[in-house]
């Protein structure tokens, strides 16, 4: 009998050598995301500031993402979607081997924000790509899995590289990404194309009134916001109090990297089974609880008691609903104005960690502790809960009653 299932999507060597590049250009992203983390501490003391002033290499790279998002469609459609990719690609290289070369806090900031905003360019340039390039249907979900998978690995890779690199010289941190940048700006030169790019719609009233994408926006928002800003708390106590170096920090974060990681092939089953706003409400709920903790335990003497539950817990909360916020951003948006929704849900996902880490930690720093800073990240996870429980009323709202015989 003849086998009638259809044919796994293949492609041609230059499909392949062109999502590889879009996938390292997302991984690399990732990766400046948290590669900073486990040497905060080591920076802070090298570099004879405050952690009031180092988060800045954080915040200014989030900051500097968010800036650009929206702006990029419409660069693209203007210069050339290829035109812009190479310039940004080759920003960020150059921008690499500036900080990599510099003592200088200021300069190190600045390099890290045009660092963000490159990225800001880059990324919604590569999803643009795969949608014009990869047929629709299996071939496009397949190399948006691709991709996704190595964005979802960027962030667990970027605390890894930190340990090792730190060990050796902390400038690698900030140098390390510029041959591989350039290597992927020469194989981009070589495999994204350039056609015409129509211009994006205009961010208007309707789409600004969509409540299903603000709310998802604001809590994703909150929710990055406070994770990072709980990261840094974590890792600055395990280097301060407990004497650990960046290697030790590093594999300390795994527990909260690895799972989301792992659980991303698994993800569109989930939201299919369970729906949306419940994966995001159960999310925002088990992340919340975990910077409860937090603020009930600010100080971190033993990491298997102190730091390992809050961890496990806000992680699972992004297991939980990290896909399904991405997915219900734009599940009532209509079609034609997607290609401006989603860089407005990047933006506020970007802005979270932008606003919410310099706070926590400036409440930190004024105090002298670290319970002011746990309250600023609850009240963040608080957000996320309100929004995701607004959502999940509205979803229930917007679905008929039976009918009672």
């Amino acid at each position: 009998m003849a086998d009638t299932r259809p044919a796994a999507p293949t492609w041609d060597r230059r499909r392949w050598v062109l999502l590889l590049v879009l996938s390292g250009n997302m991984i690399l992203d990732a990766i400046e995301g948290s590669i900073l983390v486990p040497a905060l501490g080591v920076l802070t003391t090298d570099l004879t500031r405050s952690i009031g002033q180092t988060q800045w290499l954080l915040s200014g790279f989030a900051a500097g993402f968010a800036a650009l998002l929206l702006a990029g469609p419409a660069l693209a459609a203007r210069f050339g979607r290829r035109q812009i990719y190479l310039v940004a690609m080759a920003l960020f290289a150059v921008a690499s081997v500036i900080g990599g070369l510099t003592d200088d806090l200021a300069l190190l900031v600045a390099t890290r924000v045009v660092k963000g905003a490159a990225a800001g360019l880059t990324a919604p340039a590569g999803l643009a790509v795969i949608a014009a390039e990869f047929p629709a249907g299996a071939q496009q979900r397949r190399a948006i899995s691709v991709y996704a998978a190595f964005g979802a690995a960027g962030f667990t890779t970027g605390l890894l590289l930190s340990g090792w690199l730190t060990a050796l010289n902390w400038h690698l941190l900030f140098v390390f990404p510029a041959p591989i940048a350039l290597a992927l700006l020469v194989a981009a030169w070589r495999v994204i194309p350039d056609p015409p790019v129509a211009a994006p719609p205009r961010l208007s009233k309707p789409l600004l009134r969509n409540g299903s994408l603000a709310r998802s926006a604001l809590g994703a928002g909150a929710l990055n916001g406070g994770y990072l800003a709980l990261l840094v708390v974590v890792a600055v106590q395990l280097h301060q109090s407990l004497g650990w170096v960046p290697w030790q920090i590093a594999v300390g974060l795994l527990p909260a990297s690895l799972p989301l990681a792992l659980s991303v092939p698994f993800a569109g089953r989930f939201v299919e089974r369970y729906g949306t706003a419940r994966l995001i409400l159960a999310g925002a709920v088990a992340t919340l609880a975990g910077h409860l903790l937090l603020f009930a335990r600010p100080e971190i003497h033993d990491y298997g008691t102190d730091a390992l539950p809050v961890l496990l817990l806000i992680e699972g909360g992004f297991v939980l609903s990290f896909a399904a916020l991405n997915m219900q951003s734009t599940a009532t948006v209509p079609a034609e104005l997607r290609p401006i929704a989603v860089p407005l849900y990047q933006t506020g996902v970007q802005f979270g960690a932008a606003f919410v880490l310099p706070i926590a930690v400036g409440t930190a720093v004024a105090f002298d502790a670290y319970r002011p800073a746990a309250a600023v990240i609850a009240v963040a996870g608080l957000l996320a809960v309100l929004a995701a429980s607004s959502e999940l009323r509205a979803s229930a709202a917007s679905v008929p009653a039976k009918a009672v015989p």
